[in-house]
């Protein structure tokens, strides 16, 4: 199966935009594979402002999410891939979702339990 939270980020980001709210993704900075403006991460995290008028070119794929922003003037390529994103929400009014960091996305199936023989009844004549 496909993961599903890359589905859940695109349907509360056309949420939020159809509400005319500003879209804000919560991004684990410290996640391979991120490209991001390094002097504005705290704490590990970066809050990117992903409304329409402030971006171009988003991209909202199932693995990764890319855009081109400017940060202090200067263009750059923002790369996250979506394991790294720990919230989407409304800025005005918080409303959105967050993520479980520990959460794995993948698409391996569950482990199938084991398949144990069956038992013989433990039984007593109680009297």
């Amino acid at each position: 199966m496909t993961p599903l939270k890359p589905y859940l980020i695109r349907s509360i980001y056309e949420w939020i935009t159809d509400n005319n709210l500003t879209p804000h993704l919560l991004v684990n900075a410290e996640f391979p594979g991120v490209n991001l403006p390094t002097e504005f991460v705290e704490n590990g995290r970066i809050v990117l402002n992903i409304r329409p008028e402030a971006i171009q070119g988003l991209v909202l794929g199932n693995d990764e999410i890319q855009f081109n922003a400017r940060f202090s003037g200067k263009p750059m390529r923002i790369n996250a891939p979506t394991q790294a994103i720990l919230a989407i929400y409304a800025k005005e009014n918080g409303r959105g979702m967050v993520f479980d960091p520990e959460e794995i996305d993948d698409d391996t199936p569950p482990p199938e339990p084991e398949n144990k023989p069956p038992q013989r009844p433990q039984l007593r004549v109680v009297k």
